[in-house]
């Protein structure tokens, strides 16, 4: 998530096609980002992973923003590591969460996000959702109910109520980032550097605690071509990638666009669960995928 600078000035239509289209890659590499990290991640690795793909992309930022970094105000550090705990929780729960269940399911839940953030930001503000808001939200939900339950109605799995809870925290992430006055005017790309290194902390202690799986270096001198690939994947791509994409676009294009084509992010997800990783939704899955994705597309819509 980043900071949207104001509009940019309107584009003709195929200027507009061409900053849209580093964006809509981004929404797919993201959409790949699950499966890509349940190829590489066991439940014993989920924290080395988590080390091993921000330590790679954090001197890049570091050194493409070291004068900025500089300029952040104390209460900008703080504000920034603040939101890094966050950000590390979210993290945590949406990998070991993918260990845990499928790609697609991962995907689709998480953008839960959408629906859960403006039913948030209305419980703060003792403002009621409108009616056609509350419609979207009940179609999201019932969507998510169908999505884990193909087998059979039974309890969603482990993985899927981890992704729920990345997404609670993904929407808790937001609404800070919002309340906390002193990283409102910080620099977008500072202000991720040290959030990032802030969750990457916390991964690297996390590591020292017993029983929270195997270490960072083990884990990558276990790692063959695959791993690696899909770990630069992660790192390279859906990290470093998407957010100078996003830092690009919304200075030639409008933050409304761009919101628009990251959203379809859980399309992606699906596409690569099913068509790459082989997983199979069934009747009941598919009617819930189909659901979720038209319930936070109509979410988006209402909530302006």
């Amino acid at each position: 998530m980043s900071t949207l600078a104001a509009p940019a000035p309107t584009l003709a239509p195929r200027r507009a096609w061409l900053a849209d289209l580093p964006v809509l890659l981004v929404a797919v590499v993201w959409g790949g980002s699950y499966l890509a990290a349940k190829g590489i991640t066991t439940t014993h690795t989920v924290i080395a992973v988590l080390v091993l793909r921000f330590a790679l992309v954090l001197p890049a930022l570091v050194l493409a923003g070291h004068r900025r970094l500089r300029a952040l105000s104390p209460a900008q550090l703080r504000g920034g590591a603040a939101l890094g705990l966050v950000l590390g929780g979210i993290f945590l729960l949406e990998t070991y969460g993918v260990v845990h269940t499928s790609a697609t399911n991962a995907g689709l839940i998480i953008s839960l996000t959408m629906i859960f953030t403006p039913l948030a930001e209305s419980a703060v503000r003792r403002r009621a959702p409108s009616a056609g808001f509350l419609g979207a939200a009940a179609v999201s939900v019932a969507g998510v109910v169908l999505l884990t339950q193909g087998a059979g109605f039974t309890v969603p799995g482990t993985g899927d109520l981890l992704i729920l809870g990345a997404a609670l925290a993904r929407t808790a992430h937001v609404l800070l980032m919002a309340r906390i006055k002193a990283v409102q005017d910080a620099d977008p790309l500072s202000l991720t550097t040290v959030q990032l290194g802030g969750a990457v902390l916390v991964f690297a202690l996390l590591t020292l605690v017993p029983g929270t799986g195997d270490g960072p270096w083990a884990t990558a001198a276990g790692f063959g071509p695959a791993e690696w690939a899909g770990l630069v994947f992660l790192s390279v791509f859906c990290t470093l990638f998407a957010f100078f994409v996003q830092m690009w676009a919304v200075r030639r294009t409008s933050p409304s666009r761009v919101s628009l084509l990251l959203g379809t992010e859980p399309l992606w997800a699906a596409s690569a669960g099913i068509a790459i990783g082989g997983e199979h939704l069934g009747a009941a899955g598919l009617a819930g995928a189909a659901l979720v994705l038209a319930g936070t597309a109509w979410g988006r819509r209402t909530a302006g």
